[in-house]
């Protein structure tokens, strides 16, 4: 009995590392290959872990994206350490988590080197050309089969249309995402008589605690991009006007840097918050880089951790489930939205309709090719259609 024992430990063992290896390798291939911001960041994690390896439903997923927009911070980082939760619990949060973030990190502390250097940043430009038009196919190709799950009823159909609306209107997203949730859970407690339970649903914050000997502009680093990491809602963008604000008006940050910054956020791989290492470094070297990304980023660990176990709980709950679904559609409408916000800025010549049309003839083609091929090729034939003058 003792020997079946330790071999059933020993077999569990084995799988666990395995899925910490798996989860390793996909993080950090995405770290390096995912381009265009949190929408399209996600559709990739979808093809990669729905389509291609089916670690979970097209319906799981969804009430993962639905949760990151119930919480502060970058939502495709979160979706990453979501999905290394569900795969590899607690390590594997930490593991999906860094190796998404990590190459994103490296690849800017490289390119601040060199703008504190030289003064400038390298021309890459011409190389993310095609990146952008390319982008948005991968994004609704990875949309449409999680819209047709996520429209359920007549009445989520109804919720998705007007979401949209909405976002079109100019209403911020969040608002639009929380109170399409905030209205089917008040209608579901008003058809189903049963009483919620009194579980507290929201993630308490986390007292940071322990002594870390650093300067003072690295603590000052530190508190600030702990806050912004703590309270941001929304887009990378909307991050840089909080750092308008809290840097820039305060004369510890130029403005030129800060424009710089998002910059480098846009032509970066991996989340547009590996933004504040640029900022980090150009305020107070390594050190201010490294406090300022760890303090930005560890909020989105916390509160994934804490509400990661919730979300089964509350899809089995008839009233919250329905809160989940309305969220759900909401957030498929909202990046619609998004996808032709960036077509109107990145479709706008013959040369990046055609790189649009090959992306999505590929897409088509060969539904299992990776996108990180797609943007390879995309990023390619933007370089050359560039040369050509007409």
């Amino acid at each position: 009995m003792g020997e079946v024992i330790n071999q059933w430990i020993f077999v569990y063992m084995k799988k666990g590392q395995t899925h910490l290896k798996e989860l390793v390798k996909l993080f950090l291939k995405l770290g390096l290959t995912a381009f265009g911001g949190p929408a399209a960041h996600i559709a990739m994690m979808q093809q990669e872990v729905v389509g291609k390896r089916g670690w979970m439903t097209h319906e799981h997923f969804l009430d993962l994206i639905g949760a990151t927009n119930l919480i502060p911070g970058p939502n495709s980082t979160e979706m990453a350490i979501h999905i290394g939760h569900e795969r590899g619990g607690f390590r594997g949060l930490l593991l999906a988590g860094i190796c998404f973030i990590s190459p994103a990190v490296v690849l800017t502390l490289l390119l601040a080197w060199l703008y504190r250097k030289y003064g400038h940043l390298p021309g890459l430009q011409s190389f993310l050309y095609g990146i952008k038009p390319a982008i948005i196919v991968i994004i609704l190709a990875a949309v449409y089969p999680l819209a047709r799950k996520a429209a359920k009823t007549r009445w989520l159909v109804i919720t998705g249309l007007v979401s949209l609306i909405l976002c079109f209107a100019g209403m911020n997203e969040i608002y639009v995402i929380f109170g399409s949730g905030l209205l089917f859970l008040v209608f579901s407690m008003g058809w189903n008589k049963t009483r919620p339970s009194r579980n507290h649903l929201w993630p308490a914050m986390l007292q940071v605690s322990g002594r870390v000997i650093l300067s003072a502009t690295n603590i000052q680093l530190f508190w600030t991009f702990l806050k912004i990491g703590s309270i941001l809602y929304g887009s990378g963008y909307v991050l840089f006007a909080f750092l308008d604000s809290e840097l820039v008006q305060k004369g510890i940050l130029t403005r030129q840097e800060l424009i710089d910054a998002i910059a480098v956020g846009q032509f970066t791989p991996g989340p547009v918050f590996s933004a504040v290492t640029f900022i980090g470094y150009q305020i107070n070297g390594l050190g201010g880089a490294l406090c300022s990304t760890v303090a930005v980023f560890i909020p989105s660990f916390v509160f994934v951790w804490l509400l990661n176990p919730l979300i089964p709980k509350m899809r089995k709950s008839a009233i919250f489930g329905n809160f989940l679904d309305a969220v759900n559609i909401a957030s498929i409408a909202a990046i619609f939205y998004v996808c032709f916000e960036m077509g109107k800025s990145s479709i706008t010549g013959w040369r990046t309709a055609v790189i649009a049309l090959a992306a999505g003839l590929v897409m088509l083609a060969a539904k299992k090719v990776s996108s990180a091929w797609v943007i390879a090729g995309s990023s390619i034939l933007g370089f050359l259609l560039i040369q050509i003058k007409i």
